[in-house]
């Protein structure tokens, strides 16, 4: 096996790329703290290094409208709403009603709450009443869904607009022979093929944490 064999992501390179990214805001460490203590599956946080990139695409792109699909504690959130035009709003949704006041007090400490509004129930329902148009949107709920949610959305973000799906090199399993053996690794595995063909769009897949999709929409059609 030479060194191409082998990737490039070595045994310490997060840690040593969370090193060299901008410090976490105080409200996300302690958010993200308060989350590894009290909640049963805290891997399912962003966390800083994943955190640090959707605030800096953020404030690249500016949006006035932003969807979250998949709050959990509400750390993505935050760093979404970083970027937010002055009067912007960030929608996110979360099946879990009971998440809502362990997040709530982390929206207000932030200064963002009068930018968040938060909704919990079903997401297909509630994205099927959403008017938009959103100018980024970002996908982190349950993956057997990534494809349904991408498809309801897709019209209603802007031109020009984004979309970031998180997961979707699923633990690595996409690339495994027995992919298809699980129902969420093949529907994560279905989403990828399916941006990947489509036309009106440009993709790319990062390697960065556990995988995120980002799609460009360039045209107004699915």
């Amino acid at each position: 096996m030479n060194e191409f064999d082998q990737g490039i992501m070595k045994p310490g390179i997060e840690k040593y790329a969370t090193n060299h990214t901008s410090a976490e805001l105080p409200v996300l460490a302690k958010l993200s703290r308060a989350t590894h203590l009290r909640t049963h599956q805290p891997q399912m946080l962003s966390g800083h290094l994943q955190g640090a990139f959707l605030q800096l695409i953020s404030h690249m792109i500016k949006p006035a409208a932003i969807l979250e699909i998949g709050t959990f504690t509400g750390y993505s959130a935050i760093c979404l709403a970083q970027g937010l035009q002055e009067d912007g709003t960030l929608i996110t949704i979360d099946c879990n009603p009971e998440m809502e006041d362990f997040t709530r007090p982390y929206f207000k400490e932030s200064g963002l709450s009068k930018k968040i509004k938060l909704i919990t129930g079903d997401a297909t329902e509630i994205i099927e009443d959403l008017k938009g148009p959103f100018d980024m949107v970002f996908i982190d709920a349950d993956k057997e869904n990534y494809l349904n949610y991408f498809k309801q959305i897709f019209p209603k973000v802007s031109p020009g607009g984004y979309i970031l799906a998180d997961n979707t090199l699923w633990y690595g399993r996409v690339i495994e022979p027995n992919a298809g053996s699980d129902r969420e690794t093949a529907a994560i595995a279905r989403f990828n093929t399916y941006v990947q063909q489509l036309e009106g769009v440009d993709n790319v897949l990062l390697p960065l944490r556990d995988g995120i999709m980002m799609v460009r929409k360039i045209t107004k059609g699915i």
